[in-house]
């Protein structure tokens, strides 16, 4: 009997490709349209709904049954909550991580078995690989647009029941599968930023839920720049948009962003290079261990603090909850809040928040 497969259909040329795939792997697949975010941007758009009449189209055309469900509220208190949580500490997250674990590959993955799935699948450019009964994340093929960065929280039962259609495809070749098969999928651009964001200006949308509390922009030792709107709208390592140009003796392009002060309610900022920047280390705790946690509690590996960051070498060192992670070379703009992610050479080992940042 066939194995009965689930795909999360985006609307994206991916999870298109992915669809169509198994369909012709022989597998029994159904095209299940998840909305996760139900507000309508300013003019008066949702943009859920043309994604959702693109993944509909893709469907009717390698035939296979369509449908879609609601997962608003679920994303609404395991995703969005966290997020302005976080944005409230000053600190940067990053709900794509969460919204992978606690929806896609969540309440998805339940609302799929609970209708007879075998297993769901999804357009991610990564691999699943089974042994002894582990099971192992993968690297993509295609190196350029691997994304296990933003599957390290999934658990071994999440994994199990998991493929990855694109794992050993390009992007380019996964176009060329879409033009063939003139899905309206194929010349679709990728979507970039936050889901539930969309187009919008990123500041307009945070100040509709978070109120704006502006303070002063000062370099490390209390010299007063400026007026910052809020410490949620600044980053680490940002250059742009803080309005502190011409100051006498400095370089107008050169202020950077180096630490916000929640208890002053200030924005450090400095000038020059970006020296300050740099750190030789962090920590974070609770790593989501893939495909179990190490023996070893003293090892090096690879990591990366942002998505498409190349490989870092690290040294690893787990005492309990606490990891603590110190760079080869010096790291730039490493942001607490976003994920530090561990990888061997073909594997992702898994992940967690950051918590500290070290300066030596």
């Amino acid at each position: 009997m066939k194995e009965t497969v689930v795909v999360g259909m985006s609307g994206g040329v991916d999870s298109s490709v992915a669809a169509l795939l198994l369909k012709e792997q022989g597998y029994n697949v159904i095209g299940i349209f998840m909305y996760n975010w139900e507000e309508k941007d300013e003019a008066g758009h949702c943009t859920s709904d043309q994604d959702y009449e693109d993944a509909r189209k893709v469907c009717t055309k390698i035939g296979i049954p369509f449908y879609s469900v609601n997962f608003a509220k679920e994303y609404m208190d395991r995703v969005f909550s966290y997020f302005l949580d976080e944005y409230k500490k000053g600190r940067t997250p990053n709900p794509d991580v969460l919204c992978n674990r606690e929806v896609k590959f969540g309440p998805f993955l339940q609302y799929a078995l609970s209708i007879g799935a075998d297993k769901i699948a999804t357009g991610h450019y990564a691999g699943v690989e089974e042994k002894d009964g582990l099971y192992y994340l993968n690297k993509s093929f295609d190196k350029n647009k691997d994304q296990t960065y933003f599957l390290n929280q999934l658990s071994q039962e999440q994994l199990s029941k998991t493929m990855f259609p694109l794992a050993d495809i390009d992007k380019t070749k996964v176009r060329e599968i879409a033009s063939k098969y003139e899905l309206n999928t194929a010349k679709k651009k990728d979507s970039t930023g936050i889901c539930f964001i969309g187009e919008r200006k990123f500041r307009e949308f945070l100040s509709k839920y978070l109120p704006n509390q502006k303070g002063k922009i000062v370099t490390p030792d209390g010299t007063v720049l400026g007026e910052h709107i809020g410490l949620m709208y600044y980053t680490i390592g940002q250059r742009k948009g803080l309005d502190i140009g011409g100051k006498q003796g400095f370089d107008p392009n050169k202020w950077y962003v180096v630490r916000k002060d929640l208890s002053k309610n200030e924005l450090i900022v400095t000038n020059g290079e970006g020296e300050e920047l740099f750190s030789d280390g962090l920590v974070t705790y609770k790593v989501n261990w893939i495909p179990k946690e190490p023996e070893e509690k003293e090892f090096d590996c690879f990591i990366k603090t942002r998505y498409r960051q190349p490989d870092q070498k690290a040294h690893v060192k787990i005492e309990k909850d606490r990891v603590t992670v110190m760079f080869k070379e010096k790291q730039r703009a490493v942001t607490e809040g976003q994920y530090v992610v561990f990888y061997s050479n073909t594997h992702c080992l898994g992940g967690g928040v950051i918590e500290e940042v070290i300066f030596n």
